[in-house]
């Protein structure tokens, strides 16, 4: 990766992580449990679903393509 790609996720990953702060209930945010279950809870039900739809249709895409690297 590189380092042009790593500011780039940074980036990305502090935008998601606002929108998600601004989404949690600030009760979840006060001890280190709490913010290690809203974590957990938002990569499970929100980030980790989007990731893996868009690398499965981009993988599926490329193999139709013939582009298996």
């Amino acid at each position: 990766m590189t380092p042009e790609q790593e500011a780039a996720i940074q980036s990305h990953v502090h935008s998601i992580a606002e929108i998600l702060y601004k989404a949690t209930p600030a009760q979840q945010l006060e001890t280190l449990e709490g913010i290690e279950a809203t974590i957990r809870k938002h990569l499970l039900e929100q980030v980790g679903p989007e990731l893996t739809l868009f690398l499965s249709e981009t993988a599926l895409a490329q193999r139709k393509d013939g582009n298996g690297d």
